[in-house]
């Protein structure tokens, strides 16, 4: 399957040069797509992203904050519910069936590569516009959305089938178009319909790059699984 998702993602895509195929080929997604990846560091990944989508829920809450039309927040409230409701469920399904509690899971330490990944998306809402803030969130939704498309097509395992069907699914998919059309849209509505000539334009594509390369990290961090960040933090800190 192929995706388009839009002008936008496709130059943002581009300027991330080799930091976009080290993403979207990484060797973990190589593992999901042949079933080669071992089941330790799946579920590590999945604890550790469970924490990630707690906080990426809370970046797109903000883009609600920073919306400028209706169809900003639609897009932006409809993303939040997919990924309380729909993605972080996935997570807990696949971990309860693990032996892995929803409250371990919620309780799981977060590595630094996480920590790095999720601070430098919220910084750029908090400092910044929606422009800033959906060039930092593009790259885990569009890139999760062609990882999935390509793994459904070419999957030669089903040992990662649940989670390749979501991500590679029509739902998902459309959640996709949606953000694609939400960022194509904000740019013309905030810079004009020759956005990519905009003084803004280069800055908006290295927080692309950035986010991108933050991405490479985390997979790099499910191949390298630290057990001990999986137990809950001492609450008493």
């Amino acid at each position: 399957m192929t995706v388009n998702y839009g002008k936008a993602f496709a130059l943002m895509r581009d300027h991330a040069g080799k930091a976009w195929g080290d993403y979207t080929r990484h060797a973990f997604v190589e593992g999901l797509r042949d079933g080669t990846l071992p089941r330790e560091a799946f579920l590590h990944y999945l604890r550790q992203d469970y924490v990630f989508l707690v906080h990426f829920s809370r970046a797109w809450a903000l883009a609600v904050v920073k919306s400028q039309t209706h169809e900003e927040m639609l897009t932006a409230v409809g993303t939040v519910n997919a990924l309380v409701a729909e993605e972080m469920k996935l997570h807990i399904g696949i971990c309860e069936a693990a032996g892995i509690s929803q409250e371990e899971l919620f309780a799981t330490r977060e590595r630094a590569e996480n920590l790095a990944y999720t601070r430098f998306v919220l910084e750029a809402g908090y400092s910044g516009d929606l422009l800033d803030l959906l060039a930092a969130l593009a790259p885990c939704v569009l890139g999760y959305g062609e990882i999935g498309a390509r793994l459904l097509d070419d999957n030669s395992s089903d040992s990662y089938g649940d989670w390749i069907a979501t991500y590679g699914g029509a739902e998902y998919q459309g959640a996709c178009e949606a953000v694609a059309e939400m960022l194509e849209n904000a740019l013309i509505h905030r810079l004009g319909n020759d956005y990519a000539s905009s003084p803004r334009w280069a800055r908006l594509c290295d927080t692309f790059r950035t986010a991108t390369e933050l991405e490479v990290q985390f997979w790099q961090m499910g191949l390298t699984p630290d057990l001990t960040s999986d137990s809950p933090a001492d609450a008493s800190k």
